[in-house]
């Protein structure tokens, strides 16, 4: 049995398919193409473990194509350059099927190479990839495909996989096998979503299990130690690092403090403490800023205390910085004023330094009036004197806007009374 599990029970038919109801169900779009035995380039986007390859070997089989397959890992310009040659040749006449596994892998180049002949009809393009798709493959190539996304398989569609798996190692394993209550359940919860991981479990559970002799049984405790972190999918380079960070940052200005922690959570199990303290500090200044100022401070120290304590203490600190952040008044004033004002200097705004604020004290003999004429602040009443500080273009432009905050209110009640 050398072979995984997950390989060994990989679905012989579309019916056989776990999860993905929205593409392959009755009627579906993706079903509809399938049966109609005409394939046209396909780009399979969605995470590891939930299809993506199963029903692409279910599609090739369905066709007279010859099929091909490579992974991005590993393929090189020459193997794609043999692959094209089979275009010329008696197998190719009824047209290639390339299965292109994990395309993200592949360079510019190599994704140009196969342009010409995905164009003309000659190849059959179905790539894969766990990676959003527009940000790592080629804009022709995308051009030219249909996407279809695989989304993560349903805990009790996974049931129904997980019980089917356990029958099937019984049968390869002539033994009969006893589950105790909640293993398929664990399992099933415990896989994030991937058939695959679920498939490998199985099978761990079912090597492990005890033995008497004529029975396996599989305890509880078992299938909790060989799935005890695999319910949660992390990749601190792909697209799960950026939605749990969007989620964490999200939740923290939807003011929902259980959201955060989850999130914040998530990245503390993942090891990855640097990215959660990174986006804390951010979200200080960006989602909290000017409705509580000391925000900034106290989030800097509890992101400090955590790189000096590491995990697992770190996470003290770390929840903290989050509920505070979670639970605090909200102002987007400081980001909105400075954006607005680049905006306008990209839009060549950024004109001549008003005379009266250069750092020049001399006027050069064509100047039409001489001299800075400076007011010093700190010279007038309440430390304060009006004068020009925009330059000429922008004067009267506003970008800083009062929050609907106690503090920026309170600043703005301050300053409407000295400036009248």
């Amino acid at each position: 049995m050398g072979i995984p599990l997950a390989e060994r029970i990989r679905p012989k038919t579309l019916d056989d398919v776990v999860g993905q109801k929205h593409l392959v169900g009755e009627n579906m779009p993706l079903r509809r193409i399938i049966e109609s035995k005409s394939i046209p380039n396909m780009i399979f986007y969605g995470p590891s473990g939930v299809g993506k390859t199963t029903l692409a070997r279910l599609i090739a089989r369905s066709t007279d194509m010859e099929l091909h397959k490579l992974n991005g890992t590993s393929a090189s310009i020459s193997d794609i350059k043999q692959i094209i040659a089979q275009t010329q040749t008696f197998s190719g006449l009824n047209g290639i099927l390339l299965y292109l596994d994990e395309i993200q892998y592949l360079n510019k180049k190599q994704q140009q190479s196969l342009l010409e002949y995905i164009e003309d009809g000659s190849i059959t393009l179905i790539a894969s990839t766990t990676e959003n798709p527009y940000f790592y493959i080629y804009n022709a190539i995308i051009s030219r495909c249909t996407m279809f996304e695989f989304k993560p398989v349903e805990q009790t569609e996974i049931c129904s996989a997980v019980r089917r798996a356990f029958q099937f190692m019984a049968d390869e394993l002539g033994r009969k096998l006893q589950l105790e209550n909640g293993v398929v359940e664990h399992i099933s919860n415990g896989c994030g979503g991937d058939v695959r991981k679920s498939m490998n479990t199985v099978e761990l559970c079912c090597l492990s299990a005890e033995n008497d002799g004529k029975n396996l049984t599989v305890r509880l405790e078992t299938a909790r130690s060989l799935t005890q972190r695999s319910n949660m999918r992390y990749d601190r380079d792909g697209d799960e690092h950026y939605d749990i960070l969007s989620a964490l940052q999200k939740s923290i200005r939807g003011s929902d403090p259980d959201a955060a922690v989850h999130y914040a959570a998530r990245l503390c199990e993942s090891g990855d403490i640097i990215s959660l303290s990174r986006r804390l500090l951010v979200i200080a200044s960006e989602d909290i800023g000017l409705a509580y100022p000391m925000a900034v401070t106290i989030v800097k120290a509890c992101v400090d205390s955590a790189m000096q304590l590491g995990l697992p203490e770190a996470r003290i600190p770390l929840a903290q910085a989050a509920i505070l952040l979670a639970t605090a008044p909200k102002s987007n004033s400081a980001i909105m004023a400075i954006d607005t004002a680049l905006s306008d200097i990209r839009n060549g705004e950024a004109t001549t330094v008003p005379r009266n604020l250069q750092n020049k004290h001399f006027d050069g003999d064509d100047a039409a009036v001489k001299g800075q004429h400076y007011l010093y602040p700190h010279d007038y009443p309440d430390h304060w004197v009006k004068q020009q500080y925009l330059p000429d273009n922008l004067v009267g432009r506003k970008y800083y806007v009062f929050g609907d905050n106690k503090t920026e209110q309170t600043a703005k009640t301050y300053w409407d009374k000295i400036k009248k």
